[in-house]
């Protein structure tokens, strides 16, 4: 057994997601003092390149940045690493086998989490980039699962999606907020019965306009952090024994 637990998060995707997620990571924890919360170390470098527009191929390739980050923070001698950042999973195979760490998949957590639900719902709308819904994760898994999903039009990821997206990064959420819930609307009028927030910029953007839609919404994120969390009870109990 290692000596103790070190959460590595691999963020700056955007930096507004990393501080979310460490948010998330405290508000998580059922610690009554600051001693019982989880040791995590943050990378929170925004120069990675824009994940969207590297496989649009518009932009340059952020695996090698990624691949820094990962070598720094198995310097530190994490023992896992998290990343608040749904795109950024298409470079999930390289950076695991560069990483000593493990590296936890967010999609598969999600996904897990969807699974556990009562009652599982069978339509879900996933909203995420134009990227995530073309590597088909979320899909795969769901289908898995018996789950129907329902996906955005090219034209509200255009419209809708990638505007809302990019305002967030602009600290402009309350404009994210409207623009990310009309589209989430539009998906359950479609039928979906719950929503994958499938980009991490989608809470953040809720959140600005107290959407009432978050009730009936998966977030990856949270679902991350709520993983983490129980990777560190779990070592708590087994050190105490």
């Amino acid at each position: 057994m290692t000596e103790t637990l070190l959460f590595g998060v691999l963020g700056g995707m955007g930096p507004l997601a990393t501080l979310d997620l460490l948010q998330k990571m405290i508000e998580a924890m059922p610690a009554k003092r600051d001693q019982e919360h989880l040791p995590v170390v943050t990378w929170n470098v925004p120069q990675i390149p824009d994940r969207q527009k590297a496989l649009a191929g518009k932009g340059e390739s952020p695996l090698p940045q990624l691949l820094h980050a990962v070598q720094q923070l198995n310097r530190l001698n994490v023992s896992h690493i998290a990343i608040p950042c749904n795109t950024a999973h298409h470079w999930y195979p390289q950076l695991a086998a560069a990483s000593r760490a493990p590296i936890l998949h967010l999609v598969d957590i999600a996904a897990a989490q969807i699974a556990h639900l009562h009652p599982r719902p069978q339509r879900v709308g996933i909203i995420a980039t134009e990227a995530t819904l073309q590597a088909g994760w979320y899909q795969q898994r769901l289908a898995a699962l018996g789950i129907d999903v329902i996906l955005p039009t090219e034209q509200e990821l255009r419209t809708l999606f990638v505007p809302g997206c990019y305002a967030v990064k602009r600290g402009e959420n309350t404009l994210g907020g409207q623009l990310l819930q009309e589209l989430a609307t539009a998906l359950i009028n479609r039928g979906a019965e719950k929503l994958v927030l499938a980009c991490t910029e989608i809470p953040l953007a809720f959140n600005a306009v107290a959407s009432p839609l978050r009730a009936a919404s998966v977030d990856p994120a949270y679902a991350l952090a709520q993983h983490c969390v129980a990777l560190w009870q779990c070592f708590m109990r087994e050190a105490h024994h």
